[in-house]
């Protein structure tokens, strides 16, 4: 028997707000049946946003660096910023150098005693705004470092007009239909709230769990030497 030879399927938004009423044993009736589910799907990805990275909304970004400015802001639709590292050049090649920066937190940050000094930078911290900013210690001075180059989390994409397809990809869309249906159900049908929401954990839990990189870790023992006593 002949397969279908695409791999292609994907969901309107509408379809995606018909199947979640439909798992809540309703159909919509009304375009504030819509409106509402639609405000539900945009807080359902907002609530992702606390479930982890999602690495098909991860990107790089190359900021050209100004001596003497240590704070930079990120694009607009930046959740928050993974790594990051200085260059001596955009993109790759063999006449680019790229030194990575550590993360500290806004306390490593605040006990710096000159922020303002310039040099290579070799430090980076994130003030995780609505629009977070990145900003590096020390200050480049840009003769030798001229681009700051970091991998961000970006926010997934609202749902918008009913005919739009879905920022998210085809590993979650299971997930992305129950959770709708056990946001839907708190409003709808509460007798259904707790069911659904199981549903809906077991298939977020197996969505988060897969959308990883497959690569080995090594772990080495700290090896002391004591004093001989």
């Amino acid at each position: 028997m002949a397969t279908s030879g695409t791999t292609s399927f994907d969901l309107s938004i509408e379809e995606i707000i018909q199947e979640a009423y439909e798992r809540c044993g309703l159909t919509s009736q009304s375009g504030y049946d819509l409106k509402t589910a639609r405000r539900s799907l945009n807080l359902l990805f907002s609530e992702w946003g606390n479930r982890g990275i999602h690495l098909w909304k991860v990107k790089l970004k190359e900021q050209l660096l100004v001596a003497g400015t240590e704070t930079y802001s990120t694009p607009s639709d930046c959740a928050d910023v993974l790594e990051a590292y200085v260059s001596t050049g955009t993109g790759t090649g063999t006449d680019v150098t790229d030194v990575s920066l550590t993360k500290i937190d806004r306390s490593a940050y605040a006990a710096l005693p000159n922020k303002g000094s310039q040099g290579q930078p070799s430090q980076y911290f994130v003030r995780r705004l609505t629009n977070p900013t990145v900003t590096l210690y020390q200050a480049p001075d840009a003769t030798t470092y001229t681009y700051l180059k970091y991998y961000y989390v970006g926010k997934i994409e609202d749902a918008g007009a009913y005919t739009n397809t879905s920022d998210v990809v085809y590993r979650f869309f299971p997930c992305m239909c129950s959770g709708l249906a056990y946001f839907l159900s708190m409003k709808k049908v509460p007798s259904l709230t707790q069911q659904l929401k199981l549903i809906y954990e077991d298939d977020i839990f197996r969505a988060v769990n897969e959308d990883g990189q497959r690569t080995s870790s090594y772990i080495a023992p700290q090896t002391y030497f004591g004093d001989g006593v």
